[in-house]
């Protein structure tokens, strides 16, 4: 069905499996699959006090925890990155050429409708299909 599917996942939430199932479902026999997980920069203002050792710590147990998560599925790639999570969801789709997005979303709550979540920017601004699991 899809030749490029990214996954994303928030190293805080249980979504791994079942959105990686969900995109392996989805994906054509020669496709590829892509997890990621976005690295969000921290306030500047916290940024001046805190050490670059534990910035590049923190992103290394992040890269760690992502092959963690898809070690059990071959063929599954990974890729952290950094930057505004649905901006930089998005930005990667359109960079990688995805033609479709799984991703997982809490049930929405009134600060959705105010804010706005992950979930909901991606699938107002992807380039692409977005799969939404609940």
């Amino acid at each position: 069905m899809y030749k490029k599917i990214i996954v994303s996942l928030s190293l805080d939430h249980g979504i791994s499996e079942p959105a990686i199932e969900a995109a392996q479902k989805l994906i054509d026999e020669d496709g590829e699959i892509i997890a990621i997980h976005v690295h969000e920069p921290l306030n500047p203002s916290v940024r001046s006090y805190v050490d670059e050792d534990a910035v590049n710590a923190a992103l290394g147990a992040a890269r760690d925890r992502l092959a963690e998560r898809v070690a059990p599925f071959p063929g599954v790639k990974t890729r952290l990155i950094t930057g505004h999570s649905g901006r930089a969801i998005t930005d990667f789709a359109r960079e990688w050429g995805a033609d479709c997005i799984v991703i997982g979303s809490h049930k929405p709550g009134l600060s959705d409708f105010l804010l706005g979540s992950t979930a909901a920017r991606v699938v107002r601004h992807a380039p692409c299909s977005v799969h939404v699991l609940r």
